[in-house]
């Protein structure tokens, strides 16, 4: 069974252009909602992954009204394929259920792993750049080492209440704590 499943993330915009582009792709159910594809409860989509079998296929008109990210968009892929399932984006002209479609995900999926591994290499390289050169990454503190020995001098010789002192330096109490 071909099932589509089609979203648009506010409720000003139409889901018509959607479930008429599904419909003749063949779907015979179509699983439909406004909601920001950024959440991750989707009652049509929970709805639509519970309801799958055995050699079904779920279309959408972009990959994107399924997913908001390609971390997700595997993810969910994952799911569909774990159930059965083939997953076919009409724009994208990805199809699972075909050899040459399960390759060009997969490349498509090896070159999104790719990118976040050399993103995070490129991360800690500039982080030991930026340490080498004498910086350090983070927050600055809160409190310089005069506001905090101040800190201490109010708790200790004037007795007063965490709280307190977190307003008048206008910081946390766990910041005032750990000072």
């Amino acid at each position: 069974m071909i099932i589509g499943y089609a979203r648009v993330s506010t409720d000003d915009q139409s889901l018509d252009s959607q479930i008429d582009a599904l419909l003749a792709a063949g779907a015979e159910k179509v699983f439909a909602e406004k909601i920001s594809g950024s959440r991750r409860a989707r009652p049509e989509l929970d709805k639509m992954m519970e309801q799958l079998r055995n050699g079904d296929v779920v279309t959408v008109t972009k990959y994107d009204r399924l997913a908001r990210s390609l971390k997700d968009l595997l993810e969910i892929v994952e799911t569909i394929r774990e159930r059965g399932a083939g997953f076919r984006s009409l724009a994208e002209d990805i199809d699972t259920t075909t050899p040459a479609g399960r390759l060009v995900f997969h490349v498509f999926a090896s070159i999104a792993q790719f990118e976040r591994e050399r993103i995070s290499e490129r991360t800690r390289e500039g982080l030991e750049s930026a340490r080498k050169q004498g910086r350090i990454g983070g927050r600055p503190p809160a409190l310089t080492p005069a506001q905090k020995a101040e800190v201490r001098r109010m708790r200790d010789d004037e007795q007063r209440a965490l709280s307190e002192i977190a307003r008048l330096f206008k910081v946390s109490e766990r910041t005032v704590r750990r000072a």
